[in-house]
């Protein structure tokens, strides 16, 4: 025990718990380590001094209190003191620098990476929360022990909650479940996740705790010969083949029970009829003959049969399960793990810094592995909130296993399509992913992949991601490699078209872009409250910005009469597309507007110019808004293929759409859509959207569709 604390007098409960903490510390770390331990107390302890908690006890008690948590776990010094530590900076007056001259960087590194973002303004509940959330995690990217210390913070919370109102209690449960205990499952730290799962469930749903808890002690009894009966049945069977081992009943706990009766819609005593055992070994041979043991006593139930052994969990974890027939049909589950593998699965990364040794090696790698993910994920959220919303995905997986043509495995969530297994091989391949082959059979990109297939991607240095993707694709990796990449290129293409939105506008006042002074440009973005022209650029592409009114502001000053251009003043420029510039120009649904046409454009504020046709119906309010529509023209190499659309009355026989389709693919066009919209016994009444180059190709279909006997009439949608 440490001096320091033997000459103070035990009189607060505070005393007990700094007792109870060294008297753990003693077993594992040297007595000048304790001492500065209990120097981390005293310093917080005058630092908390005057707060108290909802419960009235001394505030320091908390820390005190995770500390012990983490010295359970065996700690190092550098962590404990962390823990003792974690609330001075957002709780007192305290800051990062005199922890840091006081108890060194690593610490003051990891008490800063705990604590909470407080002075965030204009922030919703939801954004502050996300917002700590993610610094948490780029701290956990530096160092595992922040984590550590924020798990067991959240526990001993979560112990000492009921003194908060309900609601409060309501949504710091709720918190921990979507949070952090989808974290210790990652982590493989399931004795710290189950901990803080029947915490939460007590908070969330107090009274199905209460019935549950009642109902389970009620059916224990009964339960028990049933479970004796069958744990010697395994025991003997085992003894017989000369297997050692240790088999004892294994009993669901409250949480597991009451989410089971949800998923599968069924009473308590169905779920409460399955018996579950847990078989330790030393060996992993051993676990496997131990398998072929328990088989041959009971029946397996076909495909309940699972190898977490060969083909680990993305935590780690490892295990073989098998479901049984057991005695009078009772089904059975059995974990079939070696000591090794259980005590990794209870600690998970705790793991570490409890046994010291080389058996956890590779799963400190795997979660490393995840984090450096989530670190690259983080990178590309545009912000805190998606953030989130991808780590949530990324927290709850169903895995399946796909196999890469070189025999590598990948681990995926169930639902994966090609493009998330394309992302989760390297980013770069997902980005230029154009198709794949599954068992040597090509398949489209969107395809969901199946437990145990060989995937093949196919890439080309042209293929792109497109915003579609984002409908199928599951991985947090992916979404984020695809949002990522979409807003990069649309910000380029955005700057791009605005600087000739700009130009434009400029050259009808007899400007030019290139010839504005540095010294105007300047003043612009003072006014316009801009960083750079880029910038400023990117918001006219987007249609957050009029150019004609930026062009006006850059004109009102005479020091551009010396760089004025030939060009007559009142005379405007159309602006040329070729319908093929991408996000920040887009053609009209409404009247399919194809090279050839008369057009206009519009400002849509955020997203960039929309393209009409002159004659639809639409433009002609778009026009009323002078502020906001522009001219446009088709680019004399417009290329590609356009969609548009006919109406077509024709003669209801058979046959006769298969006439129709058979001239349109005639004339090297592609049918996209059919919508049949009247129908009687002589006439039928058909919208047809088709892909043409331009306007003369869409007249020559016209032309050759007018001919056939069976079309009584044909028009064009432009409206």
């Amino acid at each position: 025990m440490s001096q320091a604390l033997k000459d103070n007098k035990i009189e607060e409960p505070q005393e007990k718990l700094i007792r109870r903490l060294c008297s753990i510390l003693e077993n594992y770390l040297e007595r000048l380590q304790i001492d500065k331990v209990v120097a981390a107390y005293n310093y917080a302890r005058l630092a908390h001094q005057g707060q108290f908690r909802k419960s009235g006890e001394a505030y320091i008690c908390h820390p005190v209190s995770v500390a012990i948590l983490l010295a359970e776990m065996r700690m190092d010094m550098h962590g404990i003191i962390a823990a003792i530590l974690h609330d001075v900076i957002e709780d007192t007056r305290i800051t990062k620098e005199e922890i840091t001259f006081e108890f060194g960087e690593l610490v003051a590194k990891l008490v800063d990476g705990v604590t909470k973002l407080t002075k965030i303004d204009g922030k919703s509940r939801a954004e502050t929360q996300a917002e700590n959330v993610r610094k948490m995690f780029l701290a956990m990217g530096v160092d595992l022990r922040v984590i550590m210390v924020k798990l067991a913070d959240r526990l001993h919370n979560m112990q000492t909650l009921e003194a908060m109102p309900p609601p409060k209690k309501r949504r710091i449960a709720r918190e921990t479940m979507d949070i952090y205990v989808p974290i210790a499952n990652r982590l493989n730290m399931n004795e710290m996740r189950h901990r803080l799962e029947l915490l939460s469930f007590k908070s969330m749903y107090p009274l199905r705790y209460k019935i549950l808890k009642q109902a389970v002690k009620k059916a224990r009894g009964n339960r028990k010969e049933i479970i004796e009966t069958i744990e010697n049945s395994i025991k003997n069977r085992l003894n017989e083949v000369h297997l050692e081992s240790d088999t004892v009943g294994r009993e669901k706990n409250l949480p597991s029970i009451y989410k089971k009766m949800q998923r599968k819609k069924i009473s308590f005593s169905d779920v409460f009829d399955v018996y579950a055992f847990r078989i330790l070994v030393e060996e992993v041979d051993s676990c496997y003959r131990i398998l072929g043991g328990v088989h041959d006593l009971y029946k397996p139930i076909p495909g309940r049969f699972k190898d977490y052994i060969a083909l680990p969990k993305a935590n780690g974890y490892q295990a073989l399960h098998t479901i049984l027939s057991g005695p009078y049909g009772v089904p059975i589950e059995i974990q079939i793990k070696t000591r090794e593998m259980h005590r990794i699965s209870e600690s998970g990364i705790a793991a570490h810094w409890l046994y010291k040794d080389k058996s956890n090696r590779n799963f400190q790698a795997q979660a490393n592995e995840w984090l450096r993910e989530l670190l690259e994920i983080q990178q590309y959220a545009g912000n805190s909130l998606e953030f989130i919303e991808n780590l949530k995905i990324d927290l709850f997986p169903q895995e399946i296993f796909i196999f890469t043509p070189q025999g590598s495995v990948i681990k995926l969530p169930r639902g994966a399509t090609i493009v998330d297994f394309a992302y989760a091989v390297h980013t770069d391949i997902g980005t230029h992913c154009n198709s794949a082959r599954i068992d040597k059979q090509l398949v489209s990109l969107q395809t969901p992949l199946e437990n145990g297939v060989t995937v093949e991607v196919i890439t080309t240095s042209w293929a792109r991601p497109n915003a579609t993707w984002l409908n199928y694709v599951v991985t947090a990796k992916a979404r984020a490699g695809i949002r990522n990449y979409l807003k990069h290129f649309q910000q380029q293409e955005a700057i791009q078209l605005g600087q000739r939105l700009l130009e434009k506008e400029l050259q009808d006042l007899g400007l030019s872009l290139n010839n504005i002074p540095q010294k105007r440009e300047i003043q612009l973005l003072e006014l316009m409250d801009m960083n750079s022209m880029d910038e400023l650029l990117e918001d006219i592409g987007l249609g957050n910005k009029m150019p004609f009114l930026i062009a006006k502001q850059i004109k009102q000053d005479d020091i551009y009469a010396a760089v004025k251009l030939e060009n007559n003043e009142g005379v405007k420029t159309p602006l040329t597309i070729k319908g093929t510039e991408g996000m920040v120009v887009a053609l009209a649904r409404c009247c399919h507007p194809i090279p050839g046409d008369h057009i206009m454009g519009y400002f849509n504020p955020g997203k960039g110019i929309v393209v009409h046709h002159h004659e639809c119906n639409n433009s002609h309010d778009v026009r009323k808004k002078k502020t906001t529509w522009l001219d446009v023209e088709w680019s004399e190499d417009a290329g590609g293929d356009f969609s548009t659309g006919i109406r077509l009355e024709v003669m209801n026989q058979k046959g006769t759409l298969a006439t129709i389709a058979a001239i349109i693919s005639k004339m090297e066009s592609n049918i996209e859509n059919v919508n049949v919209v009247n129908q009687d016994d002589k006439v039928s009444v058909d919208l047809i959207t088709l892909s043409v180059r331009n306007r003369i190709h869409l007249a020559n279909i016209m032309r050759q569709l007018k001919k056939l006997p069976i079309v009584l009439k044909l028009t064009r949608i432009k409206a």
